[in-house]
């Protein structure tokens, strides 16, 4: 008993905290598990509250983990200290400086049209089985999915036969990042795909009530994100999709590659890129153009063509030709 209410003021900064967060929208499911193992250890330790000693002893532990798992568990503790500051001086706060830092992430890897091509005939061959009759309906429609619509891997896996409004060409993604909704329209070859997976659904007797999952195996179990993950890096590197330096794309740089080619047809079509952009926003299911603009880094075609339009426009002014 003692012990539990030694940590009242914990429990009181960290309630409050977590409802400032769910405030602003944010899930922050994994930070509540950080936090309340942190309450578990400094339970153990019998302390009332976290200081510099407790916080290293309580870091030490994870130093065999990966860098990105250390800096959400440290960055998470941060976080909580910098905001109790505000209504208490006092209390710890650590060293930036000296929390662990994240490794840079790996460019992503641009999928082009023809390895696209080359992907979808090799899943086209995948056999099925008892277990999964449509697996190569289902795989190509996955594909298809990520590469022309540029959906997150978990909105795919969440997307029930009710989200699917096949006559309109539109999918409706429910309650994903930052708890936003919106209506995906599909191209028309996107349609097409999904028509045609639909149909050997239909074939194979699978559930075909609303709250049935759209990519499912017999028996109406859905795909998990993990399971589509590990299955569609597989297929990647099985069809020999590889960039110039012999590196397999990963299953998020589809939704890369969907964002690269959006901003290239603006720049072929001579469009305002600045003004598309939060369209481009509106229909990946950002919260701001800042998060579409991240697309724009390090995209060497992108770039390009960005310079060139550059160049077009203001070459007078660089050389002093201007009137």
């Amino acid at each position: 008993m003692h012990d539990a209410l030694c940590l009242d003021a914990w429990d009181a900064a960290v309630a409050a905290y977590l409802s400032s967060r769910h405030a602003i929208g944010r899930a922050y499911r994994k930070e509540e598990l950080i936090l309340r193992e942190l309450r578990s250890f400094l339970m153990r330790a019998g302390a009332a509250d976290l200081d510099p000693a407790l916080f290293e002893r309580w870091r030490a532990q994870f130093h065999h983990l990966s860098s990105s798992t250390r800096v959400v568990r440290e960055h998470t503790v941060y976080k909580l200290c910098r905001y109790r500051r505000r209504s208490d001086p006092g209390c710890f706060l650590p060293d930036r400086e000296s929390l662990a830092r994240q490794k840079p992430h790996a460019l992503p890897t641009i999928i082009e049209p023809e390895q696209v091509a080359q992907l979808l005939a090799y899943v086209s061959q995948l056999p099925s089985g008892s277990r999964s009759p449509v697996r190569a309906h289902a795989m190509r429609l996955a594909v298809v999915l990520l590469y022309t619509a540029g959906l997150r891997r978990g909105e795919l896996v969440r997307l029930t036969l009710g989200d699917v409004d096949v006559d309109a060409g539109v999918l409706r993604i429910r309650e994903s990042k930052f708890h936003k909704s919106r209506w995906v329209p599909l191209s028309v070859s996107a349609q097409a795909e999904l028509r045609r997976y639909l149909t050997a659904r239909q074939q194979a007797r699978l559930d075909e009530h609303p709250a049935a999952p759209l990519l499912c195996t017999r028996g109406s179990r859905a795909y998990t994100g993990e399971g589509l993950y590990s299955s569609l890096k597989h297929q990647l590197r099985c069809a020999g999709i590889h960039d110039s330096a012999s590196r397999c794309p990963r299953v998020q740089d589809f939704r890369h590659s969907f964002a690269a080619s959006a901003l290239l047809r603006w720049y072929n079509a001579d469009a305002d890129v600045q003004s598309n952009l939060p369209k481009l926003a509106l229909y990946m299911g950002h919260v701001s153009i800042v998060s579409t603009a991240y697309y724009l880094r390090w995209m060497p075609a992108v770039v390009s063509q960005a310079s060139d339009r550059f160049a077009r426009s203001c070459a007078g002014v660089i050389d002093g030709d201007a009137p």
